[in-house]
């Protein structure tokens, strides 16, 4: 399946204008030689421009995303709408690779429409599942930013990450291969 891209929607927008303007003419004409369907034909150029503004709205840029190059995949299991989210990383993410991914996130979750606590941040922290023993699973914080809810371009993202845990993952990861 194709995704649709805002040059997807660009060029749609391209052909919707053209048949707009096609429909429009044909209404026009319906008028000066009084054809039946002349007022089917307004309501169809109606609905066309409807479209067409539809179609330019989205071709703005409802898909822009930036990618944060060294970013794992990651899953959100957490969110409150407003100030914290929480995401899950496999226990095999590297130090570099949970920081890119935390920048990840930060860009994905940013919305203008969040509510934040008193600090106006919003706090994306980073966890993993471990397995010391056979039925049982440890939670493991490996990371987290804290980037502004009022600016888009936040340059003062605030990173921490938990070098404890991440010690502590990498022993799990030891004891699991052997």
């Amino acid at each position: 399946m194709e995704t649709l891209t805002s040059l997807g929607f660009s060029t749609y927008t391209q052909w919707s204008i053209i048949a707009t303007i096609v429909f429009f003419l044909l209404a026009i004409m319906g008028f000066i030689f009084k054809w039946g369907i002349r007022f089917r034909l307004v309501g169809i150029t109606g609905f066309m421009i409807v479209l067409t503004v539809g179609l330019f709205g989205l071709g703005l840029g409802l898909f822009e995303r930036t990618e944060v190059p060294g970013a794992v995949r990651f899953s959100r299991v957490y969110d409150n709408g407003g100030n914290q989210v929480v995401i899950v990383v496999k226990p095999s993410i590297t130090e570099t690779e949970l920081e890119a991914t935390l920048k990840q996130a930060a860009n994905d979750y940013f919305s203008y429409g969040r509510t934040a606590g008193q600090d106006n941040k919003l706090t994306i922290r980073a966890r993993t599942l471990v397995h010391p023993e056979s039925g049982m699973s440890l939670p493991l914080y490996l990371g987290q930013i804290k980037r502004s809810l009022s600016v888009r371009e936040d340059e003062n993202m605030e990173i921490d990450i938990y070098d404890n845990q991440i010690q502590e993952l990498s022993k799990y990861q030891v004891s699991a291969k052997g």
